[in-house]
């Protein structure tokens, strides 16, 4: 059983974090503490497939659930990373109805897709029954896409007709830019297109959330309550630049109130 896709189909608020550096220790780190999911990232990074491998075995380590974002919505680059297991894939720049099918055709097996044939450490290298892989388990896969334009938006209606689909996640910056106004993420412009995708998305009963970059407790909230249950947070470089600096800080401070100061 996935335990992320039954967290999305019961529509509970989740909490991801997401790794972009190459080093697997990260992701092992991470793993082991209370998220719902840890968002491995090959879009902007400099993440391969063999690196991501270690990744996927870290967080497995850890116990957390994995999504893998691909760097672009193509079938052999989406292959390679189902191969070695990932819990759920991210597809970004999401645009309209016919992508989406092509998406979740390359997730899904004959006769519901067209993914090739040739699961690795997804069946743990043949210790796991295949038959029962091809009948059910591909179907297990958590299937998100990303909504990162005004196009997106505008068809995400259609799109959400696709049964597959397993929760939408809003690119708010590359939103933004999409209209001209790029990184202006709280323009009242950028907002009202996020609200019309938390509507659509509402409508057809299909979780939403965000990726961002920020941690701060206020501008979570904003967006919690704007109706994105599912938020992913920060970057693991962001989460030990915060650390150092924190630590910094108390040492500066313990100099400063020292009497040998």
């Amino acid at each position: 059983m996935n335990i992320l896709k039954e967290k999305l189909k019961n529509h509970e608020p989740l909490a991801g974090a997401h790794v972009i550096l190459t080093d697997p220790c990260i992701s092992e780190i991470v793993s082991n503490l209370d998220y719902d999911f840890i968002w491995i990232d090959t879009e902007h990074s400099a993440i391969d497939y063999r690196t991501l491998e270690m990744h996927l075995m870290a967080v497995r380590a850890g116990g957390t659930p994995a999504v893998v974002r691909v760097p672009w919505n193509d079938p052999i680059l989406v292959k390679r990373v189902l191969e070695q297991g990932p819990d759920g894939i991210v597809f970004p720049v999401i645009n309209t109805a016919e992508e989406a099918r092509q998406a979740m055709e390359s997730c899904l097996y004959p006769p519901e897709g067209k993914r090739g044939f040739g699961p690795i450490r997804a069946v743990k290298y043949g210790l796991e029954d295949m038959d029962g892989y091809i009948r059910t388990g591909h179907k297990e896969l958590c299937r998100l896409i990303q909504i990162e334009s005004k196009e997106g938006v505008r068809n995400l209606d259609e799109i959400l007709c696709n049964p597959y689909i397993d929760g939408v996640i809003i690119g708010a910056c590359d939103l933004s830019g999409s209209i001209g106004i790029l990184n202006q993420v709280f323009d009242e412009r950028n907002l009202k297109l996020i609200d019309e995708a938390v509507q659509t998305a509402g409508r057809h009963q299909v979780p939403i959330g965000i990726s961002t970059g920020s941690t701060d407790p206020e501008t979570l909230k904003f967006w919690y309550d704007r109706g994105l249950t599912i938020l992913s947070s920060g970057m693991d470089y962001s989460y030990i630049l915060s650390g150092a600096r924190q630590t910094l800080d108390t040492i500066r401070t313990v100099f400063g109130s020292s009497p040998c100061a």
